[in-house]
């Protein structure tokens, strides 16, 4: 019996691990056209923070870059209290078009980040996985050129970030607001 219920877990454990290996990137991706202002949809993670701040999360916007070495610079800026907060990122391009690594220097976490699908010119999803330590954590995001996406796009960030083993509660589409939506391109 208990050699049966390991047998479980261990396939359930492989399956999972397949499941974020499997995790697609946008065929030929074209990192140009993903530059540009965007707005945060939605957000899915299994963190602990995501689940302390969701209630009092927004919609953000979302400059991205391109940089000479074929990498991304990506600036968001988040309504934070009464004021703009920016963050700052560089995703280092990787061997794999449309995946991109990140360390971040505040937190030492790792971070492969992936377009897992986009048309560039309405919204693109981009999940990623971040490692800290020994602990690994899932974000999905749905970004959108304008503040409205059409609910077969919602959904199917839904259902992505559903398929990447996040429950129900763990998924947010972003309330909207005017809040640090200025923002130069």
């Amino acid at each position: 019996m208990q050699t049966a219920l390991f047998s479980i877990l261990g396939l359930a454990l492989i399956g999972s691990l397949r499941a974020q290996e499997d995790v697609p990137v946008q065929p030929d991706f074209q990192p140009e056209k993903l530059t540009g202002k965007w707005y945060s949809i939605g957000l899915a993670s299994n963190a602990k923070w995501f689940q302390d701040k969701k209630a009092l999360m927004k919609m953000c916007t979302t400059v991205i870059e391109s940089t000479p070495e074929g990498n991304l610079d990506v600036t968001s800026t988040y309504p934070k209290s009464d004021r703009c907060e920016k963050r700052n990122s560089l995703y280092i391009k990787t061997d794999q078009p449309g995946r991109f690594s990140y360390t971040s220097q505040r937190w030492g976490s790792q971070h492969d980040i992936r377009v897992v699908e986009t048309n560039y010119s309405e919204y693109a999803l981009v999940y990623t996985k971040k490692v800290k330590d020994t602990n690994t954590f899932t974000m999905v995001l749905l970004y959108g050129r304008t503040k409205e996406l059409s609910p077969e796009q919602l959904e199917k960030f839904i259902q992505f970030s559903k398929g990447q083993g996040l429950p129900e509660d763990a998924i947010l589409i972003l309330p909207k607001t005017d809040q640090c939506m200025e923002v130069a391109v």
